[in-house]
């Protein structure tokens, strides 16, 4: 599997998260004054609470008094009111704040999706399908759920903690010194800690993507895996990687499971300090009991951020890696864009020519050299060659999957390149070995061919590739619902209907690689006569392995290691009696 270069660094990756977040900055901004107020709000709390605890004594002492009683209510009164505002406040900035957040994410949903259609075939090629998935699902998902929760408890924290120290300050310089002396030798302490936990988080989701492709792999592979036995190493296989897994998320979260306990014994020596110290200072008469009391409560409060800071590391750590793992997707090169003025063929007919042209894989590797051939419109070409001839690369070029390294390949004239990709594939349609049918009814699988199409052509298209038959036989008929890869029928009935998907799209170029491998003799007899009936008047590329289905072909060519070795139709080259000629017999005679 491929492995993503790193493509920003820690403090990159956060800064280039929340630009995302520029668009919503005006309700982020609301966000942060509404809980900047909810936090001065919260802070007076304790300070009424003394004052009234400071009336209260004085009821105490000298006996209740109508003043006394009437602050005492008053701070009490004042005191709730805090606690009111700022569950009030707090409340509205926390749906301010999922709303930035959701509406981030919805716009890295999209960037993502929006980079997946502009990545070249041979991304796909190269990396494993579960790796991919685990960027956009896994990481986005990761991304999506710590921003929700860190960014209102950071905020809250920073908030807090200045506003109580400044209070702090103005109660009593000497307790303020006391029980923070302590707090920055934690601080130093948990940064070491949360260093070494950033390296196991990136590699705790780099073991997770790995994973999913495992999974993904093998899952698809199941029939195979079973035919061969192979249930045991595969097995173990997997264990394998979850172990790594298990190992990776076991470090990182032990190692941010100890940031929590050292910031509470740190504030909890100072909260005992505090309260030592204190009692000197109010027996001495510097302080009121109940400032006394006020003072404890902050310190408190101060204490509660850092560990909450300290216990949403991980979840921060993890984001910081699930987002990078996202950007170095994104930033992945694209395939080549389309140019700036496009042409098109004034009228098109299909002529297909390939001008020299040359191309390979790798930098280092040629597949194809120099092939120039021209294809008539409305020629029928089949393509023929052992494994690794080129083939199929043949089609992905024509159909501009990947580009040329040299010459030129045209469409009436025209260079594809000079083409709008969009443009340039409405001209062909495709019947692959491989099906690909999505989970929908039957209806909806061959409208997908050409999304206008009225119920009526989708009923002929399926007449034509014969699979009328069938699809009436099914319970529902053509509002039968495939399951996911049509797994509820048979290979050779998906086979028929993307070939009727084909027919419905009625296009002037098409493409059929080994479209009848996976049916019956009769139902092949069948199709090949409803592909020669839409082939009439269409240019179209066959890559077939039973040559016995082109003998009707206007074109043969044979390819090789990347270039065409024989040209002519059927008799020609059975005339010839060269590579052709020997490739039909030795199937001929595999038949017999």
């Amino acid at each position: 599997m491929k492995k993503f270069k790193k493509s920003s660094t820690q403090k990159g990756t956060y800064k280039r998260l929340f630009s995302y977040m520029k668009p919503y900055r005006g309700r982020l901004i609301l966000a942060v004054i509404l809980i900047m107020l909810a936090n001065i709000a919260y802070a007076l709390a304790p300070l009424f609470m003394g004052n009234a605890t400071n009336f209260l004594s004085e009821i105490l002492q000298n006996g209740r008094t109508a003043q006394a009683g009437a602050d005492f209510i008053m701070f009490l009164i004042l005191m709730g009111g805090a606690y009111g505002i700022n569950s009030l406040l707090s409340y509205i900035g926390t749906c301010l704040i999922v709303g930035v957040t959701e509406n981030t994410i919805y716009d890295l949903r999209k960037q993502v999706d929006y980079k997946l259609s502009k990545l070249p075939l041979n991304y796909y090629d190269t990396n494993s399908y579960g790796d991919i998935l685990s960027r956009i699902t896994n990481d986005v998902d990761t991304v999506s759920n710590s921003l929700q929760q860190s960014i209102y408890q950071i905020l809250n924290a920073f908030f807090t903690i200045i506003i109580i120290f400044i209070i702090m300050l103005n109660i009593s310089g000497v307790l303020t010194f006391v029980g923070i002396a302590a707090i920055p030798v934690a601080l130093l302490v948990a940064s070491k800690i949360a260093k070494k936990s950033k390296a196991k988080f990136d590699a705790q989701q780099q073991k997770t993507g790995e994973l999913n492709g495992f999974v993904e792999e093998y899952y698809s592979g199941h029939n195979v895996v079973t035919v061969f036995g192979r249930e045991d190493t595969v097995i173990e296989e997997f264990e394998e990687t979850n172990d790594d897994l298990f190992e990776a998320s076991k470090d990182g979260q032990f190692l941010s499971g100890t940031l929590m306990p050292i910031m509470q014994n740190t504030t909890n020596l100072g909260y005992a300090l505090v309260c030592v110290v204190g009692a000197i200072i109010a027996i001495l008469g510097g302080l009121s009991v109940g400032m006394i009391q006020s003072f404890t409560l902050y310190l408190r409060q101060f204490s509660q951020p850092l560990t909450q800071v300290m216990q949403i590391t991980n979840i921060i750590q993890s984001t910081g890696s699930a987002a990078q793992r996202i950007f170095e997707f994104l930033d992945e090169t694209e395939e080549v864009p389309d140019t700036e003025n496009p042409k098109f063929p004034v009228s098109l007919k299909g002529q297909v020519t390939f001008d020299h042209i040359r191309f390979g894989y790798l930098p280092h590797q040629t597949l194809i050299h120099d092939l120039d051939i021209k294809i008539g419109a409305g020629e029928k070409t089949a393509i023929v060659g052992p494994t690794g001839a080129g083939k199929t690369t043949l089609i992905n070029l024509i159909m501009r999957f990947y580009d040329v390294k040299g010459g030129a390949i045209k469409i009436d004239g025209v260079d594809i390149r000079d083409m709008k990709r969009e443009r340039l594939r409405e001209i062909f349609g495709m019947v692959l070995q491989d099906t690909w049918l999505y989970n929908g009814t039957i209806m909806e699988n061959i409208r997908y061919g050409k999304l206008n199409a009225s119920d009526e052509e989708v009923i002929e298209a399926a007449k034509k590739a014969r699979a009328d038959a069938f699809i009436r036989t099914l319970p529902g008929g053509y509002n039968f619902v495939l399951q996911e890869g049509a797994s509820n029928i048979a290979q050779g009935q998906r086979q028929l209907l993307t070939i009727a998907r084909a027919m419905l799209n009625n296009p002037p170029i098409l493409i059929l690689d080994e479209a009848t491998s996976s049916v019956d003799t009769r139902t092949e007899v069948m199709i090949q006569e409803a592909m020669s009936e839409m082939m009439k008047g269409k240019t179209s590329f066959v890559i077939a392995h039973r040559l016995s289905t082109i003998k009707d072909a206007e074109n043969i060519l044979y390819m090789q290691d990347g270039d065409i070795l024989e040209v002519g139709n059927h008799e020609t080259l059975m005339a010839k009696d060269g590579l052709y000629a020997k490739l039909y017999n030795s199937q001929f005679s595999d038949n017999d």
